[in-house]
């Protein structure tokens, strides 16, 4: 029989409440956009899917904070993800714009949702890999789901922001959807928040830029939300050539050591 003190604790520890409630409460904006999309409520539906993106990045640093990171955590934030970044910005789309392509619109957003999946599945297989080149070099592999939803609205941001039906064009709208799915489950390094670490002298200054971003969200979300989205396509090659650079200084360290 075995001792208390040996008896496994079954449910989730106290420490792993906190994040795991911000991963559920993600999922729940999420699926709350597409309650907004189904009524025409587009600034609504995006603004709900962007908050989910707002509390994705909260939970793991609150996980981290808290040490309250845990299996069932990174599977219930897994899940939270294919459906607030996959599912729901793919039927938004849908209903936004590409139900207006005959037979051809529902397979163009089909592909964001599933990319997303299979981009969700890479991540979770590589969680144990002993061997991650991209990750111990501080970048990611491919668009993460958050900011795959964030560009895939791109149209959507400038079509609130300018009222022009060109942006809402279906043959405009299904390509960006196909580049956008393709950058998610593709194998480019792009940069991860954790390679972003400002010298002393200039935190002070981020700290400002950080407050009149967060002004400019507010008084002005649609251009805000386009200029970011824009600036993070253009910062794409930017990462692969830093990680080409990383990965040649890499290759002569270990040449190095070798001779």
């Amino acid at each position: 029989m075995l001792s208390p003190e040996r008896v496994p604790r079954r449910g989730i520890p106290l420490r792993a409440l906190a994040p795991n409630a911000v991963t559920a409460l993600a999922l729940c904006f999420g699926l709350t956009g597409i309650r907004f999309a189904i009524g025409g409520e587009w600034e609504k539906a995006i603004a709900a899917i962007v908050f989910a993106g707002v509390l994705d990045g909260l939970d793991g640093r609150i996980a981290r904070l808290l040490k309250g990171e845990s299996r069932f955590g990174a599977e219930l934030d897994s899940l939270s993800d294919v459906i607030a970044f996959g599912v729901s910005p793919t039927i938004i789309l849908y209903l936004w714009s590409l139900q207006g392509l005959p037979r051809f619109g529902w397979l163009f957003a089909l592909a964001h949702a599933v990319c997303c999946a299979l981009r969700l599945a890479r991540f979770n297989s590589n969680l144990d890999a002993e061997v991650q080149p991209h990750k111990s070099a501080g970048f990611l592999t491919g668009v993460p789901a958050p900011a795959g939803a964030g560009l895939l609205f791109l149209p959507v941001y400038l079509w609130l922001e300018t009222g022009a039906e060109l942006f809402r064009e279906p043959w405009l709208v299904a390509p960006w959807a196909a580049l956008i799915a393709f950058l998610m489950i593709s194998s480019l390094p792009t940069y991860s928040w954790s390679a972003f670490r400002p010298r002393r002298g200039i935190r002070l200054p981020a700290l400002v830029f950080v407050a009149l971003l967060g002004g400019a969200l507010i008084s002005a979300p649609w251009t805000t939300l386009s200029v970011i989205t824009i600036l993070y396509v253009l910062a794409i090659p930017f990462g692969a050539r830093s990680y080409a650079k990383v990965k040649r200084q890499r290759a002569a360290a270990t040449s190095t050591e070798q001779h």
